[in-house]
């Protein structure tokens, strides 16, 4: 026996105790029997305490704290985030001297440092047992930089095998060591025995007790060990094995197999259960199940082992139920690496989870699914991978007596039930085994057997939006994609054309049945009341059946066309369009009965092997339900079921791409965004140019000419409606004002109009873009990269060689050069079709690779599309460019602020999304922790830990007080961003600063003082929609035009976005505070960060921008009364250059120059016809939506936009052929914009208007002239 070594005093106890604290609850069960056995038998106490225990349990954060502290020994493992170790590391600092020994292992380096056993004290030198540790702690890389092995994992694990060995004959406190890594060897192989004989180990080594204790009468046994990869099968006798030949299967089995991958440590624990009811459900499917592990939590050895026999594959599907990437855990992943071994499986790979931080009843009754950890963790980093369809299949139970109301099943816990170890969810089991089974029957099935359902959109309803999508041009390319799917052997009736196919969809049987389109089935309401297995809650919303949309009353329609085994459906509206305040009320909101049918008869009646959805965006993952982790109580499960679901989505928009693979089991196919140029100059402008350069050119002492030329400019200028001063004598004027500034503005804005980037017509899915769109493309992205050489980029198109690439670069530096390598790689890959082969893929059930989401401009790594889109790793944002870059947007809207004589704002109203974020590395968020004058925090391991304050000498401005708007899905991808946000809000609420200094302190305690509250709830700043909720209604409400005042407006977007978030993340109804926050709000401001978005693009904008500014102005009235004014509306304009600060007015203006009254912007989107009248109609009702909330669009915009498209005949007449319904909603917004006085036209304007009004309106009735009513 070894002479202790410690020399602590001891306080005398009837029992030694040893603490454990470690993350989760992985080993529970194996715990509770080991604690029993060490108190019968050692007259040892052995506590364990998991950090995951302690969210919203603060008395469990205490009674650790307590054990810590009486504690004779401490282990501490699996402590990396600071959630889990901050709470506790002051205790831990408090008893590392007073107790026996404090062993911390496999932490973040704050916890490591704190070990000290016998001789060996623990600090922050890098040699000895930390550099050791170093070696063994996974890294995606090697010394080199090179990219790890898959067999490196198993060599560090060999590594800690061998070095207690090494250890053994060196004296001193190299015996401790030893003990430090046996103690990491009896862990990592965490059975019953080995944790005995850990804590025997430790107690017989460093407790203070006399040798006649009885825990020094216990056997000491090595650490067992265990395979390091292996298999698992719970009718294996011994469980685990090392040979596939022990599986319970025939020998030449003909089954389908499954790979699956679990957690050794569960399996060492013999915590098992919710494996063992996964492997059941898929054998009951008939697959055959091999079940593997792998230690170091990197799964490839155990994929090359046993998936593969010689190198080639021998599953048809991966399912993971480890809850981590595929390589790495909760402190790191390996992405590429994971990417390669999954492309060389070519097979779908599934990532469920079981919740780990909660318990299943808790999970059941949550709004939210998911806790931000698990979201995280879970599904945002196994999403980088090229994981699909994540989803819950078990957890932990409840206490005795609670129950989980996931489902309908409403299982109740008992007391047989532990509630430490690991339980199955039977319902979302057997859902996961119906997923997996239809993957692999679509891989086993020939092409031309397939029944494939491709789904469009049409959104909003009756407004001829039959069949479209953001920045895609549906019909022509769902004519190539049937024509390439024919091709490929899928069994097709091809359309003629793509009018064919247009109208073989909106024409059809459609007046008989008085729809949108064809009807394709009929469903009988008999049939539907028998098969609705949730008719109750939907009748409870919608009425008795079939209810009002798509139906006759006696059958619902599903509308859209049949081709041969090919079923183009439309997807059926949400049914609240015509009536958006039904919005108001968050809870208990379902489909129609038309929409829940829609996808029942895609299921059941048509028997779809896959569906298909074409295009950005539908409805199906907004239904109602938890944000993650669905069960199967929310709406989007029970419509999409098992059906497997290929989603074409566009590859900017990373953010609702998440929703649809989180909230629908979406497999996501990213499609190009439509070709960036320049938008150029036309009409009046190209005149008013050539005067201007007449103008610079001009002989100053010809005074006739100058002022003849000084008249034209002006009245060119007043006839653009640009704005120039009074002018009524040229002559006096030019003497009295030479330098005439606003002639140089007049050039300066119009070389903004003509350099700026507009988006081309549509994307078509099957039509590589031109030579001369691939062209104005590269020449964006050579702009953005600080390139100037537009000649080369013109020379890039053609494909130059290596010796023509250098004579033509060889002025430029080594990394202009590997950027311009990029633009000759972009203009190879463009050349190229991804898309049509990545639906294909999609279809046979292959592995798809996963992609950037992103814009072009910004990050070309979103090419090739045809890949499956991510976000980014959370942890990881903002990232050190976006916080750098931050500043200098903060700095550019404080000082647009204080040119325009304001002053400095106190309050700014922020609105962030979660796709801007996402693009953009985090920039938005960025800028608003930038004018509080707060940091993002990481910790040791580069994750994102919290807010940090610089101080105000360093800021050298006061804090500015932000209240920031959250999209819906900001919330659902970005929990741990809300987390920042709050925390550096409330940071800057407690800072002792002076009020002058520190706008947020000023407001808070304001509002603490006035309404008796504490300072945590009058800072919270970050508001956003309840739980499962998403906008703010505004844009509904407008493009129905079912409202009469504005403040309806600012009072729907009060009512759906005043839910405030706080440090945890729970979100709180809080009038009171929102409205105080509100009212003292300077100016509102929001990034556009995408040149396919505009302000006037797409109707979101004004539903969170529109609908603050006016929730802002309310606010103030209903303070100061008649004093208030409207806040200035701000937008970052950062699509070019260093980006832009413009008000609200400037940018509409700008858009609708460039855009809408453009010819080269117009007549791209006419070149796609039906879809290019709808995009016109919608930029129209954009703008008209800002009118409604700001008021800030000047009159002159509707003026030209109605002698553009409705009152010039020929224009008109084109619009009505392609889209009769767009182009009478265009004459009809006009038309409302006078009603409601945000333009005046003239009488002869008016009615000339009211004219061709009328004309379209009885067009799209079917009344012509020469034509029977």
């Amino acid at each position: 026996m070894p002479k202790l070594t410690t020399v602590v005093d001891h306080t005398a106890d009837s029992h030694t105790k040893v603490v454990l604290v470690t993350m989760d609850n992985h080993l529970s069960g194996a715990f509770d029997h080991v604690s029993q056995k060490l108190l019968a038998t050692a007259d040892l106490r052995f506590k364990m305490h998991a950090a995951s225990d302690w969210r919203n349990n603060p008395s469990a954060v205490e009674k650790c704290r307590e054990d810590i502290g009486q504690a004779d020994i401490v282990i501490v493992t699996m402590l990396f985030m600071e959630d889990h170790f901050l709470p506790i590391l002051d205790a831990l600092e408090q008893r590392r001297f007073a107790c026996d020994a404090m062993v911390c292992i496999m932490s973040a380096p704050q916890v490591m440092h704190l070990s000290r056993m016998g001789k060996y004290v623990a600090n922050t030198q890098t040699g000895g047992l930390i550099g050791l540790l170093k070696k063994l702690r996974p890294s995606a890389k090697d010394n080199q930089g090179k990219d790890k092995p898959a067999s490196a994992g198993a060599k560090q694990m060999a590594m800690l095998r061998r070095l207690p060995k090494l250890l053994r004959f060196i004296p001193g406190s190299a015996q401790d060591i030893r003990i430090f890594f046996l103690v990491m060897q009896y862990w990592l192989a965490g059975s019953e025995a080995n944790i005995l004989n850990m804590v025997i180990m430790l107690v017989q080594r460093y407790a203070r007790i006399p040798d006649t204790h009885l825990a020094h009468q216990a056997k000491l046994e090595s650490p067992v060990e265990y395979p390091e990869v292996g298999i698992y099968h719970p009718r294996i006798k011994t469980r685990l094995s090392d040979q596939a030949t022990d599986l319970p299967y025939a020998k030449n089995s003909t089954q389908p197999a499954v790979g699956m991958l679990l957690l050794r440590s569960y399996l060492l624990a013999g915590n098992t259960d919710h494996y063992d009811a996964v492997i059941e459900a898929l054998e009951t499917k008939g697959l055959r199940v091999i079940p593997a592990f792998s230690s170091g939590l990197d799964a490839r050895c155990a994929i090359d082992q046993y998936f593969k026999k010689d190198g080639i594959p021998q599953i048809d599907a991966l399912v993971s139920l480890t809850g981590f990437s595929l390589v790495g855990g909760p402190a790191y992943n390996d992405a590429k690496a994971a990417q390669l071994a999954l492309k060389e499986l070519d097979v779908p790979y599934i990532a469920a989870h079981p919740v780990e931080f909660q318990s299943l009843d808790q999970w059941g009754d949550s709004d939210r699914g998911l806790l931000p950890v698990e979201s995280t963790i879970m599904v945002a980093i196994p999403e980088l991978d090229g994981s699909t369809v994540p989803m819950v299949y078990g957890g932990r139970p409840g206490a005795e007596g609670t129950s989980c109301n996931g489902c309908d099943r409403h299982c109740t816990f008992t007391k047989a039930h532990s509630a430490q170890n690991m339980f199955t969810c039977a319902e979302r089991t057997e859902m996961l085994a119906a997923r997996v089974h239809k993957l692999v029957e679509l891989r086993g099935k020939k092409r031309e057997e397939r029944k494939l359902a491709i789904v469009l959109f049409n959104f909003p309803p009756n407004a001829g939006s039959v069949g479209t999508a953001a920045y895609l041009s549906v019909f022509e390319s769902l004519f190539n994609t049937l024509h390439t799917l024919a091709a490929q052997g899928y069994r097709v009736e091809l359309p003629e054309s793509v009018d064919h196919l247009r109208e073989r969809l909106l024409v059809g049987n459609s007046a008989q049945f008085g729809t949108q389109a064809n009807v394709v089935h009929q469903i009988p309401v008999a049939q539907h009341i028998q098969q609705e297995t949730w008719l109750h809650e939907i009748e409870a919303q919608w009425g008795a059946a079939p209810g009002k949309h798509l139906t006759d009353g006696k059958s619902l329609f599903v509308m859209g066309a049949q081709m041969g085994e090919i079923l183009i459906a439309l997807q059926p509206a949400f049914g609240y369009e015509g009536d958006p305040m039904r919005l108001l009320f968050e809870k208990g909101f379902a489909p129609t009965h038309a929409f829940s049918a829609f996808y029942r008869y895609l299921r059941n009646e048509y028997k779809a092997d896959a569906v298909l959805h074409f295009g950005t965006h539908g409805a199906l993952e907004f239904m109602p339900g938890k944000q993650t982790g669905l069960s199967g109580k929310c709406w989007p499960e029970r419509l999409i079921d098992d059906l497997p679901n290929v989603y074409l989505y566009a590859s900017n928009n990373p953010s609702e791409g998440a929703l649809a693979k989180r909230r629908a089991a979406a497999t996501l196919i990213s499609y190009l965004t439509p070709s960036i140029t320049e938008a150029g100059l036309y009409k009046g402008l190209v005149e008013l140019k050539q005067s201007l350069e007449r103008w610079r050119s001009a002989d100053e002492s010809d005074q006739i000419d100058r002022i003849s030329l000084l008249q034209l400019i002006h009245e060119q200028a007043l006839s653009l409606d640009l704005q120039v001063p009074e002018l009524d004598n040229a002559e006096k004027y030019l003497e009295s004002q030479p330098s005439l500034a606003w002639v140089d503005a007049l050039q300066a804005q119009l070389l903004e109009l003509e350099y700026a980037l507009i988006p081309e017509g549509l994307h078509v899915i099957g039509r590589q873009p031109s030579q001369e769109e691939r062209l104005s493309t590269l020449k964006a992205m050579a702009q953005a990269m600080g390139i100037d050489a537009p000649e080369l980029i013109a020379q890039l198109v053609d494909n130059p060689n290596e010796a023509e690439l250098h004579a033509h670069t060889k002025h430029f530096s080594p990394a202009e050069i590997l950027q311009i390598k990029k633009l000759i790689d972009t203009n190879q890959i463009l050349s190229q079709d991804h898309e049509l082969e990545g639906i294909l893929r999609a279809l046979d059930g292959r592995y798809i690779e996963p992609a950037p989401g992103g814009d072009l401009l910004r990050n070309p790594e979103v090419l090739p599309t045809g890949r499956n889109l991510h976000g980014l790793d959370p942890f990881r944002l903002p990232s050190a460019f976006a916080v750098k870059d931050a500043k200098r947007q903060a700095d550019k809207l404080l000082a647009r602020y204080a040119a325009d004589g304001q002053g400095l704002p106190e309050s700014v109203a922020m609105v962030l999304w979660g796709s801007d974020n996402l693009k953009s590395e985090g920039g938005p968020l960025a800028q608003a922790l930038a004018l509080m004058g707060a940091l993002p925090r990481f910790d040791s391991y580069g994750r994102l830990a919290g807010a940090a304050l610089i101080p105000l000498a360093e800021l050298g401005r006061p804090r500015i007080d932000v209240v920031i708007t959250l999209s819906g899905i900001f919330r659902d991808l970005m929990p741990m961003q809300i987390k920042l946000l709050a925390e550096a809000s409330f940071l800057a609420a407690s800072a002792d600063e002076p009020e002058d200094q520190n706008f947020i302190r000023k407001h808070s305690l304001a509002f603490m003082h006035a309404q008796g509250c504490d300072l945590e709830t009058a800072s919270l700043r970050v508001f956003g929609n309840a739980e499962g909720a998403y906008g703010a209604n505004v844009n509904h409400l407008v493009d129905s035009s079912c409202w009469e005042e504005e403040d309806e407006l600012g009072n729907a977007f009060t009512n759906r976005k005043g839910f405030a978030y706080g440090r945890e993340g729970q979100p709180v109804r809080n009038n009171a505070l929102l409205q105080s926050a509100l009212a003292n709000v300077s100016l509102t401001y929001q990034n556009v960060d995408s040149v396919e978005l505009g302000v006037t693009s797409i109707d979101t904008y004004f539903d969170t921008l529109g609908g603050i500014s006016r929730a802002v102005l309310q606010a103030k009235h209903q303070r100061d009364g008649n004093r208030a004014s409207a806040p200035p509306v701000y937008i970052g304009d950062q699509t070019q250059g260093d980006g832009v600060v413009r008000t609200l007015t400037e940018q509409v203006a700008l858009e609708t120059r460039t855009r809408m009254l453009n010819p080269k912007w117009h007549e791209s989107m006419l070149q796609h016809g039906y879809e290019g009248v709808r995009q016109i109609e919608a930029h129209l009702t954009n703008t008209m939506g800002w009118s409604a909330t700001t008021g800030q669009v000047q009159p002159w915009v509707y003026q030209q936009l109605a002698q553009t498209f409705i009152l010039d005949p020929e224009m008109r007449e084109r619009l009505a052929q392609l889209n009769p319904t767009a182009s009478a909603k265009v004459a009809g917004r006009l038309l409302e914009a006078s009603r409601r006085q945000y333009w005046k036209p003239d009488p002869e304007t008016m009615k000339a208007l009211q004219q061709a009004g009328d004309e379209l309106e009885d067009r799209l009735e079917g009344i012509q002239e020469g034509v029977p009513a």
